[in-house]
């Protein structure tokens, strides 16, 4: 558990992304005439992209094309590349038959690494598809544990395997996200050993269906513009609660041969638990959601106390919910459009960003109305007969608060 840190400090600010649902959903139109199956989709937080990986039919055949495409919360840019493999040269994939498995290239070429094949995704590098699999190694022999071991790239032109340590160059997560996550399962370790057996130290993942698919391991990109990614998920208390206490964050890239670090984030203020976020946001936000094939993805944490979910269907992303946890004890959301500009609040955290906002587009529709501030004069002779009316039923308003009050 030397790797293991846990702090007070806020999550490190992250980017929102569109959900893995509907990366998925969105890669099948792109695939034009490809006949072949969606083996996996892959975030690729360097570029900020998805990527998919397809294989061909058949027992005795490898995969047939990667795809890799832009899909933005806001915005109408759909960029994609497509990069075909050779059907006859590179015809081996991850649970192939016989000479056809890629796994048995892999071992061939070095014995005793292990991997997993949801760990796997595929790059365009240029019009040649790449193969990404980051690779383990076991150490221990009464207590066997695992490391990273590098990577093995297939080359989807050549069929040419080769395995490095070297992982700089490599796009995307290079680290594999099962060690990850058992990484994360690890620290239910970080007290006793009656706390362990009992169950009374550590955290899980917040599993309660609402991130249906996709419930730990987020891999989101940090939002200072360097392209660092990390694999973050929110989680609950040991037991029967449920409310998200806390954030891991593990590195999506690691050099060398050793385990990557891991930081638990306490959260100050907490938030409800995802499922209970999605039950707010279709009470607070009935008329934007949810009906036909609207629904709530994926609530993520990105960054200090914050979390975010996107609303929309599959196929279109049309706003995101926003909120800072439990402050004063009641969960604090904003509906923002898809690209982040903010429409209204269901409780505006105080003091924070969309608070400020929303008091500047009061005084600016004030102003424009031609209301004075408390304590301005005015000329009333200017007022049009709206205006007065206005005027005095803030008035009355103000004359019954005062009288309560006395």
């Amino acid at each position: 558990m030397g790797n293991v840190r846990i702090v007070s400090e806020p999550v490190p600010e992250l980017s929102a992304r569109a959900p893995y649902l509907v990366g998925k959903a969105q890669a099948a139109p792109h695939l034009g005439d490809v006949t072949g199956e969606i083996s996996d989709i892959t975030y690729l937080p360097d570029s900020d992209r998805f990527a998919t990986l397809v294989e061909r039919r058949g027992w005795l055949a490898g995969y047939e094309v990667g795809l890799v495409q832009d899909i933005p919360l806001g915005g109408s840019s759909r960029s994609q590349q497509r990069c075909s493999f050779d059907l006859d040269t590179a015809d081996a994939r991850i649970g192939g038959w016989f000479n056809h498995n890629l796994g048995r290239k892999i071992s061939a070429h070095k014995r005793w690494v292990r991997f997993e094949a949801s760990d796997a995704y595929v790059t365009c590098s240029g019009d040649t598809p790449i193969v990404v699999v980051p690779l383990k190694r076991q150490t221990g022999i009464l207590v066997v544990t695992e490391r990273p071991a590098g990577v093995a790239l297939y080359d989807g032109r050549t069929g040419k395997l080769t395995i490095t340590t070297d992982t700089a160059a490599v796009p995307g997560p290079s680290y594999p996200l099962s060690l990850a996550g058992r990484q994360r399962e690890g620290t239910a370790a970080i007290g006793s050993f009656s706390d362990w057996w009992f169950e009374r130290s550590g955290w899980d993942a917040s599993e309660d269906g609402a991130n249906a698919g996709n419930e730990s391991e987020f891999t989101l990109q940090y939002h200072d513009g360097s392209g660092r990614g990390a694999y973050v998920t929110p989680l609950t208390p040991q037991g029967e609660a449920s409310s998200v206490v806390a954030v891991s964050t593990v590195p999506t890239r690691q050099e060398g041969g050793a385990l990557a670090p891991i930081t638990v984030h306490r959260l100050d203020p907490t938030w409800s638990s995802p499922k209970s976020l999605v039950a707010l946001i279709k009470a607070e936000y009935r008329d934007v959601c949810c009906y036909n094939d609207d629904q709530v993805f994926e609530v993520v944490p990105t960054g200090g106390s914050t979390w975010t979910a996107t609303v929309g269907s599959d196929q279109n992303l049309l706003y995101r919910v926003e909120g800072r946890g439990l402050p004063d004890g009641r969960e604090a959301s904003c509906l923002k459009t898809a690209d982040g500009v903010l429409i209204r609040c269901a409780y505006a955290a105080p003091g924070s960003p969309e608070e400020k906002e929303l008091k500047r587009r009061e005084e600016e529709k004030q102003k424009a109305a031609g209301t004075p501030k408390p304590g301005e004069a005015g000329d009333l002779t200017a007022y049009t007969p709206e205006q007065l009316a206005e005027l005095q039923r803030r008035v009355s308003e103000e004359v019954v608060r005062r009288l309560k009050g006395s």
